[in-house]
């Protein structure tokens, strides 16, 4: 990031300090806890916190300029010079000035939304439009409406191209965010049951997914094997993808294998280091969209080979006895733990398949229900269910009534799971570990990795 402070005063008249003065902005401050040079400081206001009581540990850190709620007293202690831009809101404020730079920069904007695989998509855009484009990619979960604005003043002046993932948990998210960023090209990858609490229904968060359209600019790429997504599809700035013989982009699987994937979409063939039967859709959504760019398929599959998967998504480690653990701990949802349930029960290098499972949250009164719907996934091929929780242990005993032969247990203590765990390890053991974020079960780690 670059900026000048001198830029701000034609989005923010109302100002004091040296505004004018040849300053220089190289990145964002919101945690005074961090030494940031050169920084503006965003004082934001939470339900909880309001960080404009920070500005002294800001300047400390390094801030060379700040925005500043007009309605808030400014301490004493600032010195007269020090640029500080007064605003209404200073959320709306960041928002702003990331529109600005964004538009200031000017790359190719993608925005990736879903209920399911938006961030395994968005590392797959990333890699793919990297082999073409400098380009620039949402870090972590900086996907909402602070998120959103700091990973766009985060970007390089050299940027070609951003790949901006797009989160929500409520009507109206998507909009606010795709207003902001306006995208050229759109992806969304599927419509799961997240936050369904807060939307009624599946229905109700197809619609707004499909608020990324209202900043749009260009094409819409959607998945084409889902019913409630049809009606966009009529629109002619959508592309559709799936393994349905009417999508645009037909995939087709050839080989699913524990690390890696040969698949063919419109019948041109491709290898993918990864496994997994949603990640082959995935990778369809990038394959239209790489096509749209002018990116031949050498360079579709270099990228592929290239990428790099953020935390905790089918994060493999070595553990005791020389089993195997998997942990898929970011979020969950049923769809998305179907999908990785699926990967384990095709993995071929370990015979005895173990599954721990967490709540997922948000699921709002039918989560009895979607939490006993995981148990479709579960066949003879899993050896054990282990749960953990509340509503999980609707899984263990919904699998443990199909009389299949599979071990099942509920737990309420991590410590309890864990020491259980500890004792079925073998060299032919392979554990999934999955759930809401919120249940932190990435924690079991600590005490099975060898």
């Amino acid at each position: 990031m670059k900026l000048e402070v001198a830029e701000l005063t034609k989005l923010f008249p109302n100002y004091k300090g040296a505004a004018q003065d040849a300053i220089t902005i190289r990145t964002i401050m919101t945690d005074t806890r961090k030494r940031a040079k050169q920084s503006l400081f965003v004082p934001i206001v939470g339900e909880s916190h309001d960080a404009h009581q920070f500005m002294k540990g800001a300047i400390e850190q390094g801030a060379t300029a700040a925005l500043w709620q007009q309605d808030k007293p400014l301490p004493k202690l600032v010195p007269t010079d020090f640029p500080v831009f007064f605003v209404e809101d200073t959320t709306k404020a960041l928002q702003q000035l990331a529109q600005y730079y964004l538009r200031k920069v000017d790359p190719i904007v993608v925005g990736v939304t879903g209920s399911n695989g938006k961030t395994t998509t968005k590392d797959m855009v990333a890699a793919v439009l990297a082999t073409k484009y400098n380009t620039h990619k949402t870090q972590g979960n900086f996907n909402n409406h602070i998120g959103l604005p700091l990973t766009i003043l985060s970007m390089d002046t050299s940027a070609e191209a951003v790949v901006l993932e797009m989160g929500m948990d409520r009507a109206g998210e998507i909009s606010l965010l795709s207003l902001l960023a306006e995208p050229d090209y759109a992806i969304i990858t599927n419509i799961g049951e997240s936050h369904i609490e807060n939307f009624g229904s599946r229905e109700g968060i197809a619609k707004a997914k499909l608020e990324i359209r209202d900043g749009l600019k260009g094409v819409c790429i959607m998945d084409g094997d889902e019913p409630l997504l049809q009606d966009a599809l009529l629109d002619e700035q959508t592309i559709s993808c799936g393994f349905g013989e009417e999508a645009d982009y037909v995939a087709v699987i050839e080989e699913l294998l524990d690390e890696e994937t040969s698949f063919t979409v419109n019948a041109v063939s491709y290898h993918l280091p990864m496994a997994g039967r949603h990640n082959v859709k995935n990778a369809a959504f990038v394959i239209a969209l790489a096509e749209k760019l002018g990116i031949a398929k050498d360079g579709i599959q270099r990228g592929f080979e290239q990428i790099e998967v953020s935390a905790m998504r089918f994060e493999k480690h070595e553990g005791k006895n020389g089993s195997l653990l998997i942990n898929d701990a970011y979020n969950a949802s049923p769809t998305s733990m179907k999908a990785v349930i699926e990967i384990i029960r095709q993995l071929t290098s370990k015979t005895r398949k173990v599954l721990v499972l967490g709540d997922m949250f948000e699921l709002g009164a039918n989560s009895e229900q979607l939490h006993a719907s995981v148990a479709e996934a579960v066949d003879e091929k899993i050896d054990a269910v282990y749960t953990i929780g509340n509503d999980s242990k609707q899984i263990s005993e919904a699998v443990a009534a199909k009389q299949l032969g599979i071990t099942t247990s509920h737990f309420t203590e991590k410590k309890a799971l864990s020491h259980h765990i500890q004792s079925i390890l073998t060299e032919d053991t392979v554990v999934l570990i999955k759930a809401s974020r919120g249940m932190k079960l990435e924690e079991l780690l600590e005490d099975l990795v060898n």
